[in-house]
């Protein structure tokens, strides 16, 4: 069985990629990926806070006012909360790359143009094979049009395409007007890949204390429905490869998103929950399913159920909301 995908233009032996998340941090953790069974790893991101002001700033802007402002301002993590700086995370890249066989992503994390993309640059010189640029942005400004946010996600990419010549995959959220349009505009922009969908972290309210506080949720199965759905719709729509990230958790989760339209099925609360072994776990069943129902790569099944392929292209549409609503009996 060909167990073998294609990745921003990287041939991967498994389309199961660990991707951003503390357990990245970590070169043995990363052997340990490549062990289990990993296509690629991606590492924990590098912020752009971290990239444009120096430490001592940083340190300014958190405490200035902080007899005025404490419960606002102690939301900001310390500079001694990043794990690894600028600096360190280079050489993370470099001694990753050092140790591994499969492909290095490099994550950025940021949400505006500016001097950080530069550090793009510094990333593609330490090794890495391919760059995820995640890019978390919340406008809030009630001024601010639709098509101005849409034209920040363009602007990112295209300075870091102009800054690095390896493949540059945008993470993104699903919160657009219109998704394919601006997946198709990245996708003519040069993006190599398109990872959805980004996961908000959503912050919480702590009644006793009256602070607000950060809180992570880790994903659950049903969160796979929102990024098969349009991995579905743009899959043979865009050049761009798809991956798929948010509530893959087994064998045949992955196995849907790949039907989908997907090169690459990512996980990360599934290893944070159960470990790095359930790579292992999770392919076994992948495999097991495919040799019952006669495949023989991972190639043939690619795509095989997006939009354009599949009986029913409506499904993906509002004939699924119709049937899903009709559908559905009270207890």
């Amino acid at each position: 069985m060909d167990f073998t995908t294609t990745y921003l233009g990287l041939k991967l032996r498994s389309p199961l990629v660990p991707s951003a998340s503390p357990l990245c941090e970590e070169i043995d953790n990363l052997r340990r990926m490549e062990d289990a069974g990993a296509g690629a790893v991606v590492l924990h991101s590098v912020f752009e806070e971290q990239l444009t002001l120096e430490e001592h700033e940083l340190d300014f802007h958190l405490s200035h006012g902080a007899d005025s402002f404490a419960e606002a301002l102690s939301y900001f993590p310390e500079p001694s909360a990043f794990k690894l700086g600028p600096e360190e995370y280079l050489e993370h890249i470099a001694k990753a790359k050092k140790s591994l066989q499969i492909p290095v992503i490099a994550s950025l994390n940021g949400s505006s143009t500016g001097g950080w993309i530069d550090y793009a640059r510094k990333i593609q010189e330490a090794g890495a094979d391919a760059l995820e640029l995640n890019i978390y942005y919340i406008p809030t400004d009630p001024d601010l049009t639709g098509d101005k946010v849409e034209q920040t996600y363009f602007d990112i990419l295209k300075a870091v395409k102009s800054a690095v010549t390896l493949p540059v995959a945008v993470k993104l959220n699903p919160f657009f007007s219109n998704l394919a349009y601006v997946a198709h505009r990245l996708d003519k922009l040069g993006a190599n890949g398109l990872v959805l969908f980004n996961r908000f972290y959503q912050p919480d309210i702590d009644l006793e204390s009256l602070e607000v506080l950060p809180n992570v949720l880790l994903s659950t199965p049903q969160a796979r429905r929102l990024p098969l759905r349009w991995i579905a719709i743009l899959h043979g729509r865009i050049q761009a490869d798809l991956a798929a990230t948010s509530g893959i958790h087994t064998g045949p989760d992955a196995l849907k998103m790949i039907m989908a339209g997907a090169s690459v099925a990512m996980l990360c609360s599934v290893l944070l929950k159960h470990g790095i072994p359930q790579l292992q776990a999770i392919e076994r069943d992948m495999r097991a399913w495919m040799e019952s129902h006669e495949y023989e790569s991972i190639t043939q099944m690619h795509g095989s159920l997006s939009q354009h392929k599949c009986p029913d292209p409506s499904a993906f549409e509002r004939a699924n909301y119709m049937k899903a609503i009709k559908s559905y009996k009270p207890a």
